[in-house]
């Protein structure tokens, strides 16, 4: 490794990529380069090409997706041109230049009906557009990376910016008398800059020297601690926030959408805590510090 890191960051003005921006001056020893698809389009394999040349990045933190879930449905080849194709173009170029690539994915690749927290070599059943093509972009970095093809799984990611169900229940919290969430899908929310933290966290890591960048290749898991349904994490919040919103439990055919989500994505995290010393907070910690830290 190089004795400044330059670290890529591709779809900066995303949730993640903005969870970055936000700490890179607790980080004065490290160059970031922050990538919206204005600067580069990752879809683009000659452009992602020439940009690496370009600056020579020593890590990408690709943040890049179409995450736009329902509507990836009637939009299948925009979805894939993201989540597939722009993920083999970086990870081929990182391969070229022999860094590691850190891919972000999705709980929703499982789907499979399992009730038990589900390792990274659980059973993969992805069931929508956005789902199939993450996995294939996945399986892309895996591929075409193989040595330092890092991917990074994670569920329910909210931030104190972007569009998510955080923010969407605290706006809602606010107008509405009653808000109806399902509780029949189960997971963990997590809170984005908690995760930003501990990818740095896991790059100090490896720029010390005390982990190999080949020991990061392979499948791993993020959220934060805990379990909860939708249910659970709109009515925290609307307590937390002290608003008057009642919040009913509705079952999922009771609120109907385009692409089907999965009833159960409980994360397992005992490999990336037990890799990197990551202690993760609680889910309802990151609803705490997103009240605090929300705009």
């Amino acid at each position: 490794m190089q004795k400044t890191p330059v670290i890529l960051v591709t779809g900066a003005n995303g949730q993640l990529g903005r969870c970055f921006q936000n700490l890179e001056s607790a980080f004065p020893n490290w160059r970031f380069l922050f990538a919206d698809s204005t600067h580069l389009d990752v879809n683009a394999r000659r452009n992602v090409f020439a940009f690496f040349e370009k600056h020579q990045p020593t890590w990408v933190l690709n943040g890049a997706a179409y995450t736009a879930v329902d509507r990836a449905e009637s939009e299948p080849e925009r979805a894939r041109a993201v989540n597939y194709t722009g993920a083999k173009n970086i990870a081929e170029a990182c391969a070229r230049l022999g860094i590691p690539t850190i891919h972000f994915s999705t709980d929703y690749v499982y789907h499979g009906g399992q009730n038990t927290p589900l390792q990274e070599d659980a059973p993969v059943h992805p069931k929508s557009v956005y789902a199939r093509t993450k996995l294939a972009g996945d399986r892309a970095v895996l591929r075409h990376n193989p040595l330092m093809g890092m991917v990074i799984r994670t569920s329910w990611l909210y931030a104190p910016h972007g569009h998510n169900f955080a923010r969407t229940m605290l706006r809602l919290g606010a107008e509405r008398p009653e808000l109806n969430v399902v509780f029949d899908q189960v997971g963990t929310p997590t809170y984005a800059p908690f995760l930003a933290e501990a990818v740095l966290h896991i790059i100090g890591l490896v720029e010390n020297g005390d982990v190999a960048p080949t020991s990061l290749a392979g499948i791993w898991h993020y959220s934060n601690e805990g379990v909860c349904s939708w249910y659970d994490f709109a009515q925290t919040i609307v307590d937390l926030a002290g608003l008057p919103a009642r919040v009913n439990a509705i079952e999922t055919k009771d609120y109907p959408l385009p692409a089907p989500r999965p009833s159960f994505s409980v994360l397992n995290k005992a490999k990336i805590k037990s890799a990197f010393g990551l202690e993760i907070p609680h889910w309802r910690r990151g609803v705490e510090r997103f009240l605090r830290e929300n705009g």
